[in-house]
């Protein structure tokens, strides 16, 4: 285990910059995510901390060790580093074990055994051993690449990509069972993604990258809830911005009520300054933060219905024109058109001043 850092780290490639004083620290035994769209930068940042690439400025330190600055790298091989990439990279003449202890070659023909035997077990594929690669389902290509990961006991394990191969349940499963993995080997591990419900099942810290930025690094929980600017609160689970105006710091007013919480602070070079009375906010509204009442006065047009089985992801049109989501239980089946109505259920506000 170690912890990982990196520090103000950029990097740029043909004068175009691809990650841009890229900061964040990474607890020991946690795992983390690099979460954003293609061409963010997070594969990037991924290649200079396992070695593969230099870096321009900044620091990146593995369990308190320098291994990148510029002008000097430690080599990846020194790293004690593994990697687990998109297209698992398994060795096709190798049977499943001999796959894993790749990488285990100076250690006793006992010793190797014995932790492969051990890793197997620990990845649900005892039993596949001497199978080869292409007699095993992705899933299972996808556990052997992270068994062989972590045999030689590395300091920090990183992912890239591992499950966009994979269909979606399957996808949604196997990220659960890595995590569990990963927290019974207490290993330290940095995936990177684009897709936010992985980066929600398997890491403890999310970074939400934008234009080789993290523009916040926080738990899903907090991501989610209080997210830092437009972006993540776009990026980051489903919600739509409506129009309210500032009654003072802690109120704010929406066509729907009154709301209490922290209303939000605008910084510039010249300095910070609260929203005052009267200042135009979008206000997000997260589908959970509407609730279908039907004794409520409040009526609101469904627009659009998506059916998810246990509930529906109603599109509503509210009376001043501005849409909202709201997740209602199926058995609420209304048709499109029918006006419903609402209530609001929101514990916090999350605002940002109008564009």
């Amino acid at each position: 285990m170690a912890e990982l850092i990196l520090d103000s780290v950029s990097q740029s490639y043909a004068a175009r910059q691809i990650i841009a004083d890229l900061t964040f620290t990474l607890p020991e035994g946690s795992i983390g995510c690099l979460l954003g769209p293609s061409g963010c930068g997070k594969t990037t940042a991924l290649r200079c901390i396992s070695g593969f690439e230099p870096i321009q400025s900044g620091e990146i330190r593995i369990g308190g060790e320098v291994v990148s600055r510029p002008g000097w790298m430690l080599p990846a091989e020194k790293r004690r580093v593994g990697m687990v990439f998109q297209d698992y990279a398994l060795f096709p003449h190798l049977s499943v074990a001999a796959n894993v202890g790749f990488g285990l070659r100076d250690e006793s023909r006992d010793a190797r055994a014995a932790r492969v035997a051990g890793l197997l077990r620990l990845v649900g594929l005892a039993g596949h051993a001497e199978q080869f690669p292409h007699q095993l389902s992705g899933g299972q290509q996808q556990r052997v690449a992270l068994a062989r990961a972590l045999a030689p006991r590395p300091r920090l394990i990183l992912m890239d990509e591992p499950f966009s191969n994979l269909d979606v349940e399957l996808r949604e499963r196997l990220s659960l069972e890595v995590r569990d993995i990963l927290k019974r080997e207490a290993t330290t591990a940095l995936i990177v993604t684009h897709d936010q419900h992985e980066a929600f099942a398997l890491a403890d810290w999310v970074g939400v990258m934008h234009e080789g930025r993290i523009q916040q690094w926080d738990t899903p929980y907090n991501l989610y809830h209080e997210p830092a600017n437009r972006f993540v609160a776009d990026f980051v689970g489903q919600g739509a911005l409506v129009t309210g105006e500032v009654i003072n710091d802690h109120l704010v007013e929406i066509e729907l009520g009154v709301l209490k919480g922290q209303i939000p602070v605008e910084c510039d070079a010249s300095g910070c300054a609260e929203c005052v009375r009267s200042c135009k906010v979008d206000v997000l509204l997260r589908p959970d933060d509407i609730v279908h009442d039907d004794d409520s006065l409040l009526l609101a047009e469904v627009e659009n219905k998506a059916f998810r089985g246990a509930e529906f992801l109603y599109t509503l049109k509210l009376p001043s024109g501005q849409r909202a989501l709201s997740l209602v239980p199926s058995h609420h089946n209304h048709a499109i058109g029918e006006k419903i109505g609402i209530k609001l259920a929101v514990d916090h506000v999350v605002a940002f001043r109008r564009e």
